[in-house]
């Protein structure tokens, strides 16, 4: 798994590369979290266009993160999800809580 952390403005964008299961996922909660804590960040994007796969850890890091942005009254988004983790997304039901959007530059509008 490559990540890339990019912030614009207080949102932070999660570029996601490869596959985020449970050999990866505490790494990437990590440098997620202290991103979120020493940059004073509001909002989360996670960036998936090259996401391959994403188990039941990988659910665990989306929700974790989501709640801990919500504590911050700030608010998560999605872009570029594949077919596989889109159908993920939505049998998890995350998407009840996570916004879906067509663009990087739609979900900073929106958020």
């Amino acid at each position: 798994m490559r990540l890339k952390l990019e912030v614009e403005n207080n949102t932070l964008i999660v570029y996601l590369d490869g596959e985020l299961d449970h050999h990866s996922a505490e790494e990437v909660r990590e440098d997620i979290d202290n991103s979120i804590d020493l940059k004073d960040i509001k909002n989360l994007i996670f960036e998936l266009s090259n996401m391959k796969f994403m188990d039941s850890s990988g659910i665990g890091v989306v929700i974790g993160r989501f709640k801990k942005i919500d504590k911050l009254g700030g608010k998560v988004g999605v872009v570029n999800t594949n077919p596989h983790v889109d159908r993920i997304f939505q049998m998890a039901g995350m998407y009840k809580i996570i916004h879906k959007y067509n663009s990087k530059e739609e979900a900073l509008a929106n958020l």
